[in-house]
Parts: structure tokens; sequence; C-alpha cells
């Protein structure tokens, strides 16, 4: 495992006082204001944090800047949508039967992964029997690492937001922090919460509802 890819237990407020206001949003690419998901979780993690996971900036050209910095190589043209169809059907076959969705949304990979699978009901400590699945998808990452990584919990709309949003939080720190010991650098990590604001499923239902509680891991190729 390389030097620096353990999350360490720094100054929380220090590194996330601007991104307090503004962060970028891994679903669009753009910057959009988001006082609540880059707020620090305290307590179990080993002073993880949420935001960009870099030592130089919370912003995507300081990610862009530390992966520059530690040897990453940029992708560009025709090799972008080649290297991402090899990435999706190495995931595909290390996930088969793990109960992980994978899908392509254009050049970029979605990961689903349920909270029935992952995460105890109302918990956020990776269930034992998918610690193998995040390595598997760590070996994969570690492998096609010319791409960066957002890590995005959601809930259902039960329980409230007061609830949910430290929850969702909660689990997507979870996911980066297993993702890490595995050898994932934290330089391509983005890490954040939605609560329920961005359902996949109706939560009128109770099948609705199970879609809605999950992590999503979004894989997109680094052009620099």
């Amino acid at each position: 495992m390389r030097k620096n890819s353990a999350i360490t237990g720094v100054a929380l407020a220090a590194m996330l006082g601007v991104s307090a206001c503004q962060t970028y949003d891994p679903y669009s690419s753009t910057p959009t204001r988001n006082n609540t998901a880059t707020g620090a979780i305290a307590g179990g993690l080993g002073g993880a944090l949420l935001g960009y996971l870099t030592n130089t900036s919370n912003g995507e050209q300081g990610r862009r800047n530390a992966l520059i910095g530690a040897g990453v190589g940029a992708l560009g043209g025709a090799a972008v949508g080649s290297y991402m169809d090899r990435q999706q059907r190495a995931m595909e076959a290390e996930l088969s039967g793990s109960g992980v969705g994978v899908a392509r949304q254009g050049d970029n990979l979605v990961l689903r992964m349920p909270s029935d699978v992952t995460f105890a009901t109302n918990q956020s400590n990776i269930e034992p029997r998918f610690e193998a699945t995040l390595a598997d998808v760590a070996g994969v990452l570690r492998q096609y690492d010319r791409s960066v990584v957002d890590i995005v919990g959601h809930t259902d709309s039960s329980g409230g937001d007061a609830i949910n949003q430290p929850l969702s939080e909660r689990r997507a720190i979870s996911v980066a922090d297993a993702l890490i010991r595995e050898g994932v650098i934290r330089e391509r990590l983005f890490v954040a919460g939605r609560s329920a604001n961005e359902p996949v499923a109706s939560n009128a239902t109770v099948e609705g509802r199970a879609q809605n509680r999950r992590v999503e891991i979004l894989i997109r190729p680094f052009t620099g």
C-alpha cells in the first residue's frame, strides 16, 4: 500500500472551511452550494472527512493537481472510451453475483451498492461479508488508476433529514475508508452524503425505499 493511502486524523474544520459554501457535484460536474454534505463526521473512522481527500485543496482542480503530482497520467481522445470499456468489463467480472450493479453513463461508470447487502439497518459499519466485494472493487480501481472516484451515500425518506443526512455521510465514508485500506490513493476520492434528496425509486413503497437506501460510486476518466 502506498504511503499516503491511509485517511489520517487532521484538523477537519481547517481543511473544509472553504468547501462548506461550494463543492463539486460529481453527478453534474459543476460547482454547487452544499453546506451540509461537506461537513466533518467525527468518531470511529480515523479522522475521515467529507469532500475532496487531497492534502492540498478541497476543489476539483486540487484533485487534478494532486493526481498529476502523484504521477497519474491523464487520458485523452479515443483512449478514454477504450479505457473505460476495459474498466467496465473488469468491474462486471469481479462483481458478478455480489448484488452491486454496474451501469454505464457515457464515459462514466456507476456502481450502485444497495444497503441490504452493504449495511445493517440504520447502521454505517460495512457488513463483514461485503468487505471482500469492496476489496474486489479496490483491486480494479488500482489496476485502472487513471480515473477519479466519487462516493455518495443516499437514504430513503424515512426518519427525516436530521437523521438521514449524517447517515448517508457515514455510509459513504465507510466505503471510502475501505477502499483506501485496500490501496486506492486518497487523492482520487470525493465523498459526500445526499440524504433522501436523489431517489431512484418511489419512497411510497417498501421496494422503492430499499432501492433508495444505497451508496453509489461514480468512476470517471481522469482527463487532466
